[in-house]
């Protein structure tokens, strides 16, 4: 409706842009559809190297293989903590294209060194988390798209293609692995992400306007911008933010640690096999998909929403303690049904911020909401891997038919009474969330004090040129993002 009013150069450089389609108006406008086969497409592709990536860490790192998992992962997640701000004030200025294909091609990048290399492939995984903030991007692309009433459907729609990618992939990968073996899995996840990055090179149209981008090319990236404590060093100007990101911290922190060891804990305790792993996480995704559609849609209607965040922290709690108690195979299938449901508490945590929060002061708490979850992302892979070294839970030798530990009969191995030390734990962590979030209030209008009101007006000038919505709305991610290698 707008597009009558683009001055002429920037008319042309649309049409240059979609010329190859020929319907420069239509054809070439971003879609929610774009950002939901990107994001299908690199998870997949991760997917599917389930199972070699659990044979690749035993093998590289045979005695301290939880201790060196949670490392890497810690490594990777503190790098995308610092680096998320940065690269969502340059996608402000720059578009959103060219860095989801940066995002893109470093988080593939680590793919084929699987085989290549085992030892580079893990110091990649490391370095990539530089530029592994996708998910940042993507709702960025998809708040330039939307209008602002749409916006929760499209996040809600990435976020169930995120779990679905994770429903098949993994069944898929063992399948290859068990009948072709790894290299086949790792050949196949690795043309799944050039057929990704090709996408998103060829395909995927810029969401950002070019007016807006024009008007702001060559704006100075302010340091408050690209700082990623920015966020953190508010936390205290208000008593309900305080509680809120609190709370986030102690959920999110066990949940993070979780999803970076909680495959191998399947493999070397549980000692399920690379196609019960799968089936499991298919089992997982599946439930998670209705919980945080229908059954999220219907608590937040009947309980009210703060009572669903209560709710989602109450299965999180009874899932860490089932895990950390659970010594048979049934205790894990019905713990991961738990687990599923437990997804329903962050969305509702957004939900809830989103309604005591002035109208002016969504950005800020939501940023300061992501940069929590950031540095747990950090945080949580490395505190479970050190907790696992200090109860000596080691990979045993597996076989490699099976995945199942190789078991000598004349020593029977006695299980511990607490086979899952790090998931009690966080079980705790958790319990103090569930009382720190029974006293945040669930109607008041928050005012987040700024640092003065000069920096808040210079500040403000140097962002009216951007768009200011994917500041805001892109910090929604789903709880399985960080389940992302």
């Amino acid at each position: 409706m707008t597009q009558e009013k683009i001055p002429t150069e920037t008319n042309d450089i649309m049409l240059v842009r979609n010329m190859r389609d020929g319907t420069p108006h239509t054809t070439g406008r971003a879609k929610v559809s774009h950002a939901v086969v990107v994001i299908f497409l690199e998870f997949f592709a991760w997917g599917l190297l389930t199972t070699p990536m659990l044979t690749v860490l035993h093998e590289t790192f045979p005695q301290h293989t939880f201790l060196m998992n949670g490392l890497i992962q810690g490594v990777k997640g503190l790098l995308s903590f610092l680096s998320a701000p940065l690269i969502g004030a340059l996608s402000d200025v720059w578009g959103r294209k060219s860095f989801l294909l940066v995002t893109v091609f470093f988080t593939c990048a680590p793919i084929p060194l699987m085989r290549i290399s085992p030892w580079w492939y893990f110091a990649m995984i490391s370095v990539s988390g530089v530029f592994a903030v996708t998910f940042s991007v993507i709702f960025a692309y998809v708040a330039d798209i939307t209008e602002e009433h749409e916006r929760s459907t499209a996040y809600g729609l990435v976020s169930a293609t995120f779990a679905a990618s994770l429903v098949t992939s993994p069944a898929i990968g063992a399948y290859l692995s068990a009948n072709y073996g790894d290299s086949l899995v790792v050949l196949v996840a690795t043309i799944i992400a050039v057929v990704d990055i090709a996408f998103v090179l060829l395909v995927v149209p810029e969401s950002l306007p070019d007016k807006m981008r024009l008007t702001s090319w060559g704006s100075p990236i302010s340091w408050e911008q690209a700082d990623p404590f920015a966020s953190l060093r508010r936390v205290g100007k208000d008593p309900t933010v305080l509680l809120i990101c609190v709370t986030v911290f102690l959920s999110y922190l066990p949940e993070a640690g979780q999803y970076s060891s909680f495959f191998l804990y399947l493999r070397q305790v549980i000692e399920f096999s690379p196609a019960v792993i799968a089936a499991f996480i298919a089992m997982v995704g599946i439930l998670s998909i209705i919980a945080q559609t229908l059954l999220l849609t219907y608590f937040m209607r009947t309980i009210g929403n703060k009572n669903t965040v209560l709710l989602g922290l109450g299965f999180q709690l009874f899932q860490l303690a089932w895990y950390g108690f659970g010594s048979e195979p049934w205790m894990m299938w019905a713990a991961g049904t738990v687990a599923a449901m437990s997804s329903i508490t962050f969305p509702a945590v957004s939900a809830l911020v989103s309604r005591i929060a002035a109208s002016d002061q969504q950005g800020c708490v939501q940023g300061m909401i992501t940069g929590i979850r950031g540095l747990c992302n950090g945080l949580g892979p490395a505190l479970y891997g050190f907790i696992f070294f200090l109860f000596n839970v080691e990979l045993n030798e597996l076989d490699p038919m099976t995945g199942r530990n190789k078991s000598t009969p004349q020593e029977p191995s006695e299980k511990p009474t607490i086979p899952g030390p790090p998931f009690l734990f966080g079980a705790c962590l958790v319990l103090l969330a569930l009382l720190v979030a029974i006293f945040i209030p669930d109607h008041r209008s928050m005012a987040v004090k700024t640092y003065t009101n000069t920096r808040k007006i210079s500040t403000s000038n140097n962002l009216q040129s951007l768009n200011p919505l994917p500041a805001s709305e892109e910090d929604i991610e789903p709880l399985l993002q960080d389940s992302s290698m």
